[in-house]
């Protein structure tokens, strides 16, 4: 089994640790947390799927004709990772809130309270 196949055994290992996390818990914080991981596992499985051995990353003499890596994946990967992010900080904010108003981060006691 070469290191490639172990990457992306263990990087879909977190992404399914992160799905049973947003499924399975109940505070809002843990959620965002899990769901973290799992855009965390998302993201490195499209680097590892972008990744090519003995290709650099960039060239930087365009004079001499050199193996180099795609830069559409490199931009998407960079795309995601700023998304994510953005998506992240507006949830804490969106908890934030929730909590404040619902004074608890358990998902049933704010269905509870929002259905009276």
């Amino acid at each position: 089994m070469d290191i490639v196949m172990v990457l992306r055994v263990i990087l879909l290992a977190l992404v399914a640790i992160g799905l049973a996390g947003l499924l399975v818990k109940r505070n809002l914080i843990m959620k965002i947390i899990a769901m973290d991981i799992m855009n965390t596992g998302v993201i490195s499985l499209y680097v590892l799927a972008a990744w090519r051995r003995g290709k650099a990353p960039l060239t930087t003499d365009l004079s001499i004709p050199q193996a180099s890596a795609d830069p559409v994946p490199q931009a998407v990967i960079v795309t995601a990772i700023v998304i994510g992010f953005s998506i992240l900080s507006l949830l804490v904010v969106y908890v934030m809130d929730l909590s404040r108003y619902f004074h608890t981060l358990d998902t049933e006691r704010i269905q509870k309270k929002w259905h009276r």
